[in-house]
């Protein structure tokens, strides 16, 4: 269940019901029964699916259903959880993926042609650029905007001043406007140029305030409570952005608790056990509407009101009426416990999104727009707890839009719910379960002995029990053997041989191979490093179609509903901007060694100076620090700052001093003559000739030589 937090937003657009004496719904009823009427359809049509989530749960819980009737000889009843193992494994994996870069999977970029915001704008540095400009300017009339190397992908647009593109340059507009008379759209062609990207700059601004809003609101874990239900039930649903107050702990100056409140955009996971949609619609895009299902206590309810557009007093007789919360059938088999009490301090709430009459609202208080009175329906919420409406508001997102993603595991084209590893590999866990049972009870079976015992041939009244050591005292003179054993065949080895097979066609049915996992053994190419690594590779190919669905039904759609929400409500001029969200949890399947190593050659290659000026190489440069798990933010400059940093760092390396300067010698210190090297170690003063060798006797020159 959602907490309570996260239940409303803040808005002054909201068109909402009042209550009041005179304005409330006397046809209360009518709306009553709408939500009720709607609520039912959606339940009785995903019946069938509640079956198939409840037989992933017990198999993943290790639990047989009440339809496994075991005979009067099956003794063992033991349950191999491989179901758990591969839903974890596949929950790791996924998680992995998209939080590989220990960021959240999102990116934003300009589009690829931006309307409104200028994708690049460039300004000429050269002294000698302005003298050109007057006689361009003279030669192709008063138009001072003409670039210096003139392109159709430089010039203005038809009917465009100055002021226009002054307009377009988003957050850059208040650096840029002190030389606004020397900028020209479009990139530099010259090496004097420098180009600035407004587009790209409002991106980026967009992408951190999102991130920072995620963080704020904790997605990741509920990104992963998500990405749990749909591994195990085939489908994750999501809602959100909502505007929520957070409080910051924070202390006076008197030492006296003042904690800072912030209203923040957030979002969180709903338990796909109590989503509701439209049975006609396939996915969120074609679905008319959509119920959430609430179990709120007391307290829960009560901290409803004074939300924005509740309505405290219908709350205080929904609460007044008693508590009305009924476990469904789904949640009786799921409890553990049998000493929960039939009653309940509950109440259920329905909180619907979607499409209502427009009669059916204005007959209950709500005042269409005047743009939308022709609308047979609008979007709206409401809110239905016992009988009562407490909150009725038009949808106040812009664009429209019910704020709910429902992410299929593996993608059922004809069902709104996708289709999990519980139930893909239901048969095969199934048949592990017989085939190890079977094993059990042979092994218990041939590892004893049956005996048989022949009374006649035996003393009356012996103990019959068999114990080592145990002695039996047989009748005189009686023929035969009186006591015999017999041994039962172990064929639990051909029963665990078939469920190797299964657990063999498990790994094939999921698509999640044994030793991604754990599993130990691998024999052939597996026992390599390369080995290993080419067959998980493979491996991650099951896992790429379900990292999509997370891009396409989630991530991208969240993004550019955040994207949406700060635009409507947090308007920034520096973020305004023709932006695309682009979700990127795919690029992660990719191990980083791999790529980093793709780079490092691709880096190699483009070290040729006839390749360099073709390679970007601050994008290079950033591929890499993310390739090994580093922040490129911090840890890469760009192209301008690389000039800075450069010029920065010479005045670090000290020049070898010339012979002239070493001949001056240091301020103070007498000077060294020309041609002496201070460091020569020959001796030789630096003079042209060596000091030569002292003549050995009989030498010529030596001295003792006698004549």
């Amino acid at each position: 269940m959602a907490e309570i937090d996260d239940l409303s937003f803040e808005t002054d657009e909201a068109i909402a019901a009042e209550s009041s004496e005179d304005t409330m719904l006397e046809s209360v009823s009518s709306i009553v029964s709408f939500v009720g009427e709607r609520f039912k359809r959606a339940e009785d049509a995903r019946l069938s699916d509640e079956q198939r989530w409840l037989q992933s749960y017990r198999n993943y819980r290790g639990l047989y259903g009440p339809d496994v009737q075991f005979t009067s000889s099956e003794k063992s009843k033991v349950f191999v959880k491989v179901t758990k193992t591969k839903t974890l494994a596949a929950y790791g994996q996924i998680v992995d993926v998209l939080f590989g870069n220990n960021k959240f999977p999102l990116n934003v970029e300009p589009s690829i042609l931006p309307d409104g915001v200028s994708e690049s704008v460039h300004i000429n540095i050269d002294p000698n650029a302005t003298p050109a400009q007057a006689v361009l300017s003279d030669t192709f009339g008063d138009t001072p905007s003409k670039p210096y190397l003139i392109g159709p992908d430089t010039e203005l647009e038809a009917g465009e001043t100055r002021t226009t593109l002054m307009k377009r340059l988003g957050g850059l507009k208040n650096k840029l406007t002190p030389v606004g008379d020397k900028l020209i759209e479009g990139d530099g062609t010259t090496p004097t140029s420098v180009t600035f990207h407004p587009a790209k700059v409002a991106a980026k601004k967009m992408e951190k305030k999102i991130h920072d809003q995620l963080n704020e609101s904790s997605a990741s874990k509920h990104l992963r409570s998500m990405a749990f239900e749909m591994a195990l039930l085939g489908t994750g649903v999501m809602k959100g952005p909502f505007a929520v107050d957070k409080e910051y702990p924070n202390w006076n100056e008197d030492g006296e608790y003042d904690p800072l409140i912030k209203t923040v955009p957030s979002t969180n996971h709903v338990s796909v056990w109590n989503f509701y949609p439209d049975p006609e619609a396939s996915n969120m895009d074609d679905a008319e509407y959509v119920i959430e299902r609430h179990k709120m206590s007391r307290n829960q309810l009560r901290a409803l009101r004074g939300r924005p557009y509740f309505m405290d007093e219908e709350i205080q007789k929904a609460i007044d009426k008693g508590a009305n919360y009924d476990r469904k059938h789904w949640e009786q088999k799921m409890e553990d416990d049998d000493t929960i009490p039939a009653s309940s301090e509950r109440w259920e709430v329905l909180e619907f999104w979607g499409f209502v009459d427009t009669d059916l609202l204005e007959e209950n208080g709500i005042k269409i727009p005047k743009d939308l009175q022709d609308l047979p329906e609008v979007n709206a919420n409401i809110w239905s707890v016992n009988g009562e409406i407490i909150r009725c508001v038009l949808n106040p997102f812009k664009p429209t839009r019910i704020p709910y993603y429902a992410v299929p595991y593996e993608h059922n084209p004809y069902s709104f719910f996708g289709v999990g590893i519980a139930e893909n590999m239901d048969d095969t866990q199934t048949l592990m379960n017989g085939f190890m049972r079977m094993a059990v009870d042979n092994a218990v079976l041939s590892g004893n002995l049956l005996i048989e015992i022949d009374e006649t041939n035996l003393v009356p009244g012996q103990d019959l029990s068999v114990y080592p050591g145990k002695v039996f005292r047989r009748q005189g003179g009686a023929p035969g053997q009186a006591i015999f054993g017999t041994k039962f065949p172990n064929v639990a080895g051909e029963n665990m041989q078939l469920f190797d097979k299964a657990r063999v066609l498990a790994d094939e049915s999921t698509g999640f191979p044994s030793f991604a996992h754990g599993q130990t053994g691998i024999q052939g190419v597996g026992r390599t490093a390369s080995g290993i690594s080419m067959l998980m590779s493979a491996a991650n190919g099951s896992i790429r179609s379900v990292v999509k669905n997370v891009d396409d039904y989630l991530l991208a759609p969240m993004g550019r509903a955040f994207f949406s929400f700060n635009m409507q409500f947090d308007f920034d001029e520096d973020i305004k901007g023709d932006l695309e969200v682009i979700a990127n949890g795919t690029e992660s399947l990719m191990a980083n060694e791999v790529r980093s190593q793709r780079l490092m050659q691709f880096l190699g290659v483009v070290q040729n100076p006839a390749l360099a000026p073709f390679a970007k190489m601050d994008y290079i440069i950033r591929e890499i620090a993310k390739s090994m798990d580093l922040d490129p933010n911090k840890v890469t400059n760009s192209m301008q700052d690389a000039a800075i940093q450069a010029e920065i760092l010479k005045g670090f390396q000290q020049p070898a001093p010339t012979p002239e300067q070493a001949a001056a010698g240091p301020e103070g210190e007498a000077a060294v003559p020309a041609g002496v090297n201070p460091e020569d170690q020959t001796g030789a003063g630096g003079g042209t000739i060596g000091t030569g060798v002292a003549p050995a006797p009989a030498e010529e020159g030596f001295s003792g030589n006698v004549a």
